[in-house]
């Protein structure tokens, strides 16, 4: 079975399990040591534009080297109500300066209507709860339907990353998972930015390295793993998307 027989969307759905994951596995496997780039392009042509990118706009690597091979790709924002003003811009910055159309994934409810129903700072007090109604539940509704989602997931980030894949099947949401970076190091990231002239979400020079909502992420300290500053003070290290 060639990789282009398994890559179509209703037959790997169809697919046995074990089989639509040993497919995706051989393949994910040929793509090591590709650059982003030529991921990007396999991806492109694997699904078209039955794609979408998520993007956290911590940057907008990802909705550039998507953009360059799918224009007016579709680019996945997670709009919790929560963000600092900063990524809020950066977004804003995004879908003026790149081919790309901004999808903003909005939660059922309002802050003010969850604060209604569960009381003020659910945040502080049951983070994984905050994460479910605000990214995980709106993430979901986002993905229906489509052939794959393609995000920023590095294997540098940290331990729970590590072993990250370039392709898998996305259990959760019946979907293909594309990691175009998760090779790169933060040099690379740098590298492509400077490159390409993208704009910047001002927080990361200003010590947060990895950018969340705004009541759960702190700056980090010198020598701190770079997702330390995420849900600080509790055994939480990922919201739950991935």
């Amino acid at each position: 079975m060639t990789a282009a027989s398994v890559l179509d969307f209703t037959r790997l759905r169809d697919l046995p399990a074990a089989e639509r994951d040993s497919a995706l596995a051989a393949v994910s496997t040929t793509l090591e040591g590709k650059s982003p780039q030529e991921i990007a392009t396999w991806a492109a042509n694997a699904f078209g534009a039955d794609v979408i990118v998520a993007a956290s706009m911590q940057d907008v690597i990802l909705p550039h080297l998507l953009a360059r091979v799918i224009p007016d790709v579709e680019v996945l924002f997670l709009e919790t109500g929560y963000h600092f003003a900063e990524t809020l811009l950066t977004r804003d910055l995004a879908a003026r300066a790149l081919p790309i159309t901004v999808v903003n994934a909005l939660p059922r409810q309002s802050v003010a209507e969850q604060d209604a129903e569960y009381g003020e700072k659910l945040h502080d007090r049951d983070p994984n709860l905050c994460c479910f109604l605000r990214k995980v539940e709106p993430l979901a509704r986002s993905l229906e339907g489509r052939a794959a989602w393609v995000t920023g997931v590095r294997r540098a980030e940290g331990p729970t990353r590590a072993n990250a894949p370039i392709l898998s099947w996305d259990e959760a949401h019946d979907l293909v998972k594309i990691n175009p970076l998760v090779a790169w190091s933060d040099e690379d990231v740098e590298a492509y930015q400077v490159e390409h002239g993208l704009p910047r979400n001002p927080l990361v020079a200003q010590g947060y390295p990895s950018i969340g909502c705004a009541p759960c992420t702190r700056k980090v300290a010198p020598g701190e793993d770079p997702r330390a500053g995420r849900w600080s003070g509790t055994d939480k290290t990922e919201c739950g998307i991935h």
